[in-house]
């Protein structure tokens, strides 16, 4: 299955398990483009700390008005169910959600779509940190606006924020803008011509470093 045939929904998440998730950013691709994004505010479940305030800016009191993020269990079961989820180093986002629901409801496998399976997860996700990685060995760094910038993609970034993003959160470590910033550099991905007939479980594999999960995953060739 072609990467853009099915939708691929880019997440981002401020906050930690201590303070639970005080933000969250959702950008969908689909056919090669931003098709939908979505975010808010979500109240803390914990105590926000300062060094953590000091990263994402935002404070106990400036998110204590919102509903909290477990609020938003069929919004991301929904997501889950019609396409995989992405992240920049997906790590952190798996484990935040997993914090919140350990499980979504019964969900496609797109690794494995030709066989029809199914299963309760939240991944395998796609990584846009972990391509990178693979793909372009040589660089030195894997950091979200480091990549940006390397690629050329700041301008073309600043724009969708300017459409997308709350005037407050056109930056990085805002949770739309970091998800816009990923979601991005699968597109630049896409556009090369090498890379241009992406399959979905090819990205799925080479999402995972593990080696023994990423046999596991391995069913299609890029082409």
């Amino acid at each position: 299955m072609r990467w853009t045939h099915v939708p691929i929904h880019f997440i981002d998440f401020e906050g930690s398990t201590v303070s639970g998730i005080l933000e969250y950013g959702v950008v969908t691709l689909h056919g090669g483009m931003v098709v939908e994004t979505t975010t808010r505010l979500c109240r803390a479940i914990g105590r926000v700390r300062a060094e953590d305030e000091a990263v994402h800016g935002l404070s106990a009191e400036t998110v204590a008005k919102h509903a909290p993020f477990s609020d938003e269990f069929a919004q991301f079961a929904t997501l889950r169910a019609s396409g995989p989820l992405a992240a920049h180093y997906a790590q952190a986002e798996n484990s935040l959600i997993k914090s919140a629901w350990p499980y979504p409801r019964v969900s496609p496998d797109f690794a494995r779509m030709d066989r029809g399976t199914s299963l309760a997860d939240w991944g395998p996700w796609i990584d846009s940190g972990r391509i990178y990685a693979e793909l372009f060995p040589q660089l030195k760094t894997g950091k979200l606006a480091e990549l940006i910038a390397l690629f050329g993609l700041q301008e073309e970034l600043n724009t969708l924020a300017a459409e997308h993003c709350p005037k407050l959160r056109r930056q990085y470590h805002a949770a739309l803008y970091d998800a816009l910033a990923a979601a991005l550099l699968l597109l630049s991905l896409g556009r090369r011509q090498e890379f241009s007939r992406m399959t979905v479980p090819w990205l799925l594999q080479t999402s995972t470093a593990n080696p023994a999960k990423r046999d596991a995953l391995k069913q299609d060739e890029l082409f």
